[in-house]
């Protein structure tokens, strides 16, 4: 399926941050070398869709507007918001269905929407979670992930086939998995962005800040407000707000003038984030599945990792990469000033 030709592709991913829409980066230029590649949005990746692929029709979707709590796990607050997320679901079914019919596709690719598959066109997958790691009821919600992707017809897994080199663990173990499994190896919109060698600078840390907020800016909030660092640091917060242009944009606010030690950006393009990441002596972060892979395959040794705190596929993939790639690892209650 990945030598694809003259086919038309409908391709879209699950807006919860950028993760989903980045690893699609790769594939996407892939396929549109030789397809017609259409591309499903929300307005919470259009834009990151808009710098890459300026060209490529878009259409919109329904959001599934996942948030975390301040307060409770985000394992039971997704299980609060289901209602929502299935409604959503129901919906994006039913919007692709009268698109398929308009525009002749041939194939679906979803990243993990559940809702995008239909028995006229080609189904396919995209997840590296098929076994959820939930306290309680971990065989119960995976079961009933597995009965969503038995309606495509395939599921891709980006990471490594072999499970000695695997990123991400027993997640992408495919136990129990009735259709077809692939494995289409760790997927970066930054590993094939050409930058120059030269226009590299090298500093002591970055920060790198994505995810669902609040915990997101939980997060920056709790680093904005340690002591004065020693130390050269270059914070992303990793969001599109309106004030900040299409490149990037120093923040006007949190940090003092004087402290020339820190430097924040709102957001930075696949180039720029590149280039700190490669400069980087170390790297803190989430232990978010497609950052885990954009820092492998960028061949990121230093890093920290902060799982977001009660979010049991990331403890997991943050202990996992511990164990595995002598990641260090510390959680949200090491920052005295979180307000969780």
């Amino acid at each position: 399926m990945q030598n694809l030709k003259d086919k038309i592709i409908f391709i879209a991913p699950l807006d919860w941050g950028l993760g989903h829409a980045t690893r699609c980066v790769p594939l996407i230029k892939r396929f549109s070398k030789n397809n017609k590649v259409i591309i499903g949005v929300t307005e919470n990746n259009v834009t990151l869709f808009e710098n890459y692929f300026p060209e490529l029709q878009k259409i919109n979707l329904p959001s599934y507007n996942i948030r975390y709590s301040k307060f409770f796990p985000v394992w039971l607050k997704i299980l609060f918001q289901f209602p929502k997320i299935n409604s959503a679901i129901k919906t994006e079914k039913k919007q692709l269905e009268k698109f398929i019919s308009k525009n002749k596709i041939d194939i679906v690719i979803s990243d993990n929407r559940f809702g995008l598959h239909n028995n006229n066109t080609y189904n396919i997958f995209i997840t590296h979670q098929l076994q959820i790691k939930v306290p309680f009821f971990s065989s119960f919600a995976t079961k009933i992930n597995h009965r969503y992707i038995h309606c495509f017809d395939e599921v891709w897994i980006p990471d490594y086939e072999n499970e000695k080199l695997r990123l991400s663990g027993q997640l992408s173990n495919p136990k129990g998995i009735k259709i077809p499994v692939k494995y289409i190896e760790p997927q970066s919109a930054l590993q094939d962005l050409p930058i120059n060698s030269n226009e590299i600078e090298t500093f002591d840390c970055l920060i790198l800040l994505s995810g669902v907020e609040p915990q997101r800016t939980i997060l920056e909030n709790s680093f904005l407000k340690l002591k004065k660092p020693r130390v050269k640091i270059v914070l992303v917060r990793g969001v599109c707000h309106s004030e900040r242009n299409e490149e990037t944009q120093t923040t006007r606010c949190f940090v003092p003038q004087h402290d020339r030690n820190i430097k924040i950006i709102d957001f930075a393009n696949g180039t720029e984030l590149k280039k700190l990441i490669l400069g980087a002596e170390t790297v803190i972060c989430r232990s978010g599945y497609s950052t885990l892979m954009d820092l492998h395959l960028l061949g990121k040794k230093n890093l920290i990792l902060i799982p977001t705190r009660g979010q049991p596929e990331q403890e997991y993939l943050a202990k996992y990469w511990e164990e595995k790639f002598d990641a260090r690892v510390f959680h949200d209650e090491y920052f005295p000033n979180n307000a969780n």
